[in-house]
Parts: C-alpha cells; structure tokens; sequence
C-alpha cells in the first residue's frame, strides 16, 4: 500500500518551530501581554538553523519560538488573570463614562492582582540557582531604586527596590562577604562571595536623573517585578541562614510610616544610609561568633590543594577584618552611600555630620576617630590625632587586602591609579608598574609606588656616573703605567678637571624631508593590499581598475583638446586684432 506524500511544513524542522503570529493565535494574547508573560516566564525567541525550511519557503522575516515553550505557556496561571484586567480595565472605563465615583473606587478596591512567587519557584528549583542569576536581578533593583517617581515608574516600586537592596547590603555587612570593589563611569562595582558563588552588581552614580527617551521602561519594569520578587525569596533565606529576623525594622521605615506615598527621594537615600549604619536584630541572643578552626588530616595525595585552601581562608579571614578598630568619619562631599557600605563590610566604623544628615552615630570632634576622608584639597580645621584622606584610599586598600600607606592619598595630593581588581594578568603578560608595586608590597617589600620610581631613577644615575669613573680611572691608569713617567697628585687632579665633560650646545642641522617618501610608501602598501586579494575577487577588481584608468585617460585627453581649443581661440583673437 501506497504512502500518501508529505505536505511541506507537517514534519522535520517545521514542528519543532512556531512563528510569534501563530503564537498569539494559540494564547489569545495581545502581544503586549504576551512579552510580558515570555520574560516573565523566561522564554526567549530562537534562531533556526535552516529558516527556510521552517518558514515553509518563504523569506520573509519572522520571529520563532519553540512549539514546547508555547506549550508549556499555555498553563500559566498569569493568563487569567491578564483577561481579568482586561474586563477590569473595561469596566473602570465604563463606570469613568457614566460619572458613577462610586462603583469605580469599588472596582479600584478590587483590582485584579497577580502573584509571582509560583514562577520563581518554578525557575529556580534551588537556592544555588538563584544565587547563581542574582547579578541582573541586584544591578535591576539598585537602578530602579534610583528613580524618580514618574508616570510609568511608580513610588511603590522605588520604594520596594530600595527596601530590598538595603536589605541585601544589611546581609552583606552582617556576613562579611565582600570581596572586591571598583569605581568606574558607569557607577561602583562590587562582587560578594555568597554561599560559595561569587555575585558581581553594579550601582549607579547617585546624579541628577534625566529621563531618556529611547529606553522602553514598560519592559523593564516587567523584568524589575520579577527580579524584586526573586530577591526577597533570596534575601529571606540569605537572613535566616545567619540568625537575623526577616523582614528588618530598617530607619526608614519610621519615616514612612504615615503615608507612604508623600516622600522625596532625597530623604529616602538618607534614611536608607542611615539603616546601614545600625546593626540588626539577630535571633540567637547573646550569640558570639567563634573563629572557625581548620580540621587536620593526615598527609594524603592533595596536601598541597589543602595547603592552598588554608592559605587562602586565612587571607580571607584578614580581609574582613581589614578596617577593625578604625573609626571614619565622613565629609558632606563624599560618596557616603557607598564607603558607609564597605566600611561596614570590613569591620569598621563610621559616621558623619548629624546636622546635616540622619543616623551619625558620633561627633567630629571625636578624638578616637582615626581616618577622616575628604575629598577638597583644603580643610579649615584640623585634628592632629587623625589621618585626612581622599576616598580612594578605601577602595584601594579592599582591593590590595591590605591597609596602603596613607601619605599617597593626603588631601590635594595626586592619586594613584584606581586598578580594576577583576582583571588578572596570566604568566607573560604585561604588568603595569603600579599593579607590581602592589604586588612586591603584599609580598613585603615595604615599597610603594613613587619610593619604587626614585629608586630606578637613582640606578640608573649611580649606573651612569660609575661608567664614567671606570673610564676616568682607566685612562689614568695607562698613563702612569708608562715608563719614565711620573705625575704628581697636583697635575692628575687638574687633567682629571679638564677630561670631566662639560656642558655644551650644539648648533642643529637640517634634514630634508623627503617628499616623494610617502608617495613611495603609499604605492607598496596599495600593491600589498592587491596581493592579498582573493582570487575570486581579483577579476572584479581588475576591472574596476582598469575602468577608472580608462577615465582617467578620457579626462587627460579632453584636458588636452581643451587646452589647444584656448590657444587656438587666443590666436584669432590676436590675429583679427592686428588686421
């Protein structure tokens, strides 16, 4: 029995394949809800390898998804509740048309809601997996917390983001997990060591904000309500993993107790500062933290793995506790956000002027405070106990994993380089001079960065003279060494005076510059290039080529035909003249 003929597009690549038009089609979705639902969902578009095939033949561009995401879409609860709003959205229309107040703050009261925590759940099956994607979600919420209330951005959001993102530094600070940080254009980059996984987010500057105008922020709010309900899952369990209570009375939650819509961004970043300044109520009262003690075994195969982790635990164990006993204070024209942050995250303390912001904990005129960073060149009044320092030096010192010497970074002095601690150079790459200063001062040789400059200058002046002195000496020599010749000491200091080079200035000579050089060097790097052309194109080109050599030729020969017509014209003209 005869089989019937395949149609094209009912198997191969056609079925593992859907267009986004038929997938709209399959959900009753507008395509507004349906983006929403793939990034909420975490389903991405696809590239087929043969899309003509998939397309059926055609060659029209079209967007594809695979058909077992669509699938899988169609179960979604979220759906629901999208047609729900809609007939919300229809009714509040409607009940605003008929001037009826009533029955729209009716419906307003009970505007459909949807929750996230069953895609979270189902996205990350465990606690590593999270922790693992909290990059994009921590950079997210930091830059929406630095918004502005607005039309499209809405004051709870902003709110809710920045609750979240002092909350994770609370469990940061608490958890002494930081571990790298840096200052660049785009705003500070810090990388934490959670649970064994290194999280790297960026924070932006805290400027003047000026909206953009080609950025879509109804797609980035849909990506920020899924991140902001992933991070309180993660900072849940990130708070009970070291005995603190979940959720924190934070400072600000004081101030925004009344009405939480009536606040201004500047006082919810002061308030947040403020909440990282005091420590958090843990679970275990009276709870003291022991040093962990490294388990011994006997030799094995790996000692020199063992070795190594030790090493490196312990390397750990000094850089939490880097700032320990040092007391900072902070001038108003600092960043205070950020050094407040990893001052804490080191074990130090910190506080600032109470007259001018909230939760300073001390005075300036303190006199156990021992670093107080500025950042003007002059400061009207100064303690002697103290150290006055650029900020630069807190950053620096985390990064080295080490206090740096603080003459380097006095008010009005210039800075060193700001070196990026995520880069690491391999064996046989260049080291820059700064980076291996840093390298020979952790190693102790007590040398920084300008003594080590001194120090080559000076060789190489030492270098210089002790040539000359070797040359002097050995000019000497020979002559004395001749027979029937005797010097007195008088006359080898005077020939010693006059063999000393003297200063001098000669007068300079002219070289002439050589026109047709760079003619020269242009015709062999325009014949290089014709060499490397492929065989295949060196046709074509040819007969470009030879095309614009045969205009050139046409336009040389008119000039010509041109120039005799003038002269011919001239001649008669002085002919008819003379007649």
């Amino acid at each position: 029995m005869a089989r019937k003929p395949k149609k094209k597009g009912e198997s191969g690549a056609a079925t593992t394949y859907i267009s986004r038009k038929q997938a709209l089609k399959k959900l009753q979705l507008s395509l507004k809800d349906f983006r929403r639902l793939c990034i909420l969902k975490g389903i991405y578009p696809v590239e087929p390898n043969n899309k003509k095939a998939v397309n059926k033949g055609s060659s029209v561009p079209r967007t594809f998804y695979y058909l077992k995401d669509i699938q899988f879409l169609a179960h979604e609860p979220v759906i629901l509740k999208f047609r729900d709003f809609k007939v919300f959205i229809k009714k509040l229309r409607k009940a605003i048309a008929k001037n009826n107040p009533d029955t729209a703050q009716k419906l307003r009261n009970n505007q459909p809601l949807y929750k996230l925590d069953h895609i979270v759940k189902e996205r990350y099956p465990t606690f590593i997996d999270a922790i693992r994607d909290l990059d994009d979600a921590i950079s997210m919420c930091f830059l929406f917390a630095t918004f502005p209330k607005s039309r499209i951005i809405h004051a709870e959001l902003v709110h809710l983001c920045k609750r979240l993102t002092v909350e994770f530094m609370h469990y940061v600070i608490e958890s002494k997990s930081l571990r790298k940080v840096f200052i660049s254009i785009k705003g500070y980059y810090y990388q934490a060591e959670i649970m064994g996984q290194l999280v790297t987010w960026i924070v932006p500057h805290p400027l003047s904000y000026c909206h953009p105008s080609d950025v879509d922020f109804k797609i980035m709010i849909t990506f920020t309500e899924f991140y902001t309900t992933m991070l309180g899952f993660v900072n849940f369990k990130l708070f009970h993993s070291i005995n603190l209570y979940y959720p924190p009375k934070l400072q600000e939650d004081l101030a925004l107790e009344d009405d939480s819509e009536l606040f201004d961004r500047d006082d919810l970043m002061s308030e947040a500062v403020a909440a990282l300044n005091h420590s958090l109520k843990s679970v275990v009262k009276d709870s003291e933290e022991e040093e962990p003690q490294f388990d011994e075994f006997p030799q094995q195969e790996d000692q020199e793995k063992m070795d190594l982790a030790q090493k490196e635990q312990v390397k750990i164990q000094k850089l939490q506790k880097l700032f320990k006993g040092l007391r900072f204070f902070l001038n108003r024209e600092v960043p205070r956000e950020s050094l407040v942050f990893i001052i804490k995250a080191f074990d130090g303390e910190v506080s600032w002027d109470k007259t001018l912001f909230v939760g300073a904990t001390y005075d300036e005129s303190d006199e156990t405070i021992t670093h107080q960073i500025v950042d003007r060149p002059n400061v009207n009044k100064q303690y002697i106990n103290r150290y006055y320092i650029q900020p630069q030096w807190v950053y620096d010192s985390i990064n080295a994993c080490m206090l740096l010497p603080v003459e380097d970074y006095f008010p009005g002095e210039i800075l060193p380089p700001h070196l990026s601690p995520f880069v690491e150079e391999k064996e046989g790459d260049y080291i820059p001079p700064e980076k291996q200063a840093l390298l020979d001062m952790q190693k102790g040789l007590k040398k920084d960065i300008r003594q080590k400059q001194v120090d080559s200058e000076n060789e190489e002046e030492k270098s210089d003279e002790e040539q000359n002195s070797s040359e002097e000496n050995s000019e000497d020599n020979e002559e004395l060494t001749k027979p029937g010749k005797r010097k007195s000491s008088s006359v080898i200091i005077d020939e010693e005076a006059e063999k000393k080079p003297k200063m001098t200035v000669k007068a300079g000579q002219f070289e002439p510059e050589d026109i047709n050089a760079a003619e020269r060097q242009g015709r062999e790097e325009r014949k290089l290039v014709e060499m490397m052309i492929p065989k295949k194109k060196k046709r074509l080109y040819d007969k470009i080529m030879y095309g614009q050599r045969r205009k050139s030729r046409e336009a040389e020969h008119l000039k010509v035909k041109r120039a005799e017509f003038d002269r011919n014209q001239k001649l008669e003209k002085r002919l008819s003249r003379g007649k």
